[in-house]
């Protein structure tokens, strides 16, 4: 899980970036073919390790209890090692996406091992439970009662940057695989709520095809009438990069390091993850504020 590995310094692990800041007060790297857009005028935004640190931790919730769930089917040949970093490897490739996707996902592993899986539904239900009883819960409450500041629990410079987003005349969007009522609901405790409006949107448990693609083109591309060069997409998810590159956008992959912010280091396990997709920019946070914005083209 994550909080096993150390974040490291940036040193150019991959041959195809260049470190464009990188000191104690945050790292940007970028492409060596990335050329600036003046075209910017939408932006879309991942939630949990984007903007808000509330969840924090929740990769070791649901890691742990997936292979819990699994355990009783591990195969003779299998090594308790390779089951947990099969589990690792699937709820990474699915992070962006609805819970729900991780708990159908986990439902078809236990099947083809020969058990009787639970409905998905029911096991993202345990998921969370596990989640919200412990940290999740105490960080809400404290923030409702304002016996915590919000900044503790947002991702270093985030406020900035969308406070500059907005200067530019850029709209936002929030898009999140977490439920969206508790999305709409967290992004109030942290004041954020505001700088989307009515472009907030999550995981329902009606609808398991609402995804960020939708949100992507449906709402952004067609609803909007602009094109994918007009796009910029931030996330620490494999979906959201993934999916607004493909309409030709423009990926920041945000490697923030959850359980150190303000760190300035990227979390080597998101790297890892996110480098594969090639995003033209990545960033340990956003403090580097002018000099994100100047990359952009906006400002």
């Amino acid at each position: 899980m994550r909080k096993e590995v150390q974040a490291v310094a940036p040193l150019n692990t991959d041959p195809n970036y260049k470190i464009v800041t990188a000191d104690s007060s945050g790292t940007i790297e970028a492409r060596h073919d990335y050329q600036p857009r003046t075209t910017l005028t939408k932006a879309i935004f991942d939630f949990d390790g984007t903007i808000s640190l509330i969840r924090k931790g929740w990769m070791d919730v649901m890691v742990p209890y997936f292979v819990e769930v699994l355990v009783p089917f591990i195969k003779v040949e299998e090594d308790p090692q390779a089951l947990r970093s099969l589990v690792l490897d699937n709820v990474m490739r699915l992070t962006g996406k609805q819970t729900i996707y991780q708990a159908m996902w986990l439902g078809e592993e236990v099947k083809s091992r020969g058990g009787d899986p639970l409905p998905p539904l029911d096991y993202k239900n345990e998921y969370l439970r596990r989640l919200e009883t412990d940290a999740v819960n105490d960080r809400k409450a404290k923030l409702s009662a304002r016996t915590i500041s919000r900044e503790e629990f947002l991702v270093p410079g985030v406020i900035e940057l969308l406070e500059g987003l907005k200067a530019c005349n850029v709209e936002l969007f929030l898009a999140s695989g977490t439920n969206e009522r508790d999305v709409i609901f967290e992004a109030g405790l942290l004041d954020v709520a505001k700088y989307f409006g009515r472009h907030i949107y999550g995981a329902r448990d009606e609808d398991f095809n609402f995804d960020k693609k939708q949100v992507i083109r449906q709402y952004i591309i067609e609803g909007c009438g602009v094109e994918g060069v007009n796009l910029v997409g931030f996330g620490d998810g494999f979906v959201e990069i993934q999916e607004t590159m493909a309409v030709g956008g423009l990926g920041v992959a945000v490697l923030s390091d959850e359980e150190n912010p303000g760190s300035g280091l990227m979390e080597p396990f998101k790297r890892e993850k996110l480098e594969v997709l090639q995003p033209q920019i990545m960033v340990s946070d956003y403090r580097k504020i002018d000099v994100l914005l100047d990359l952009l083209c906006l400002k």
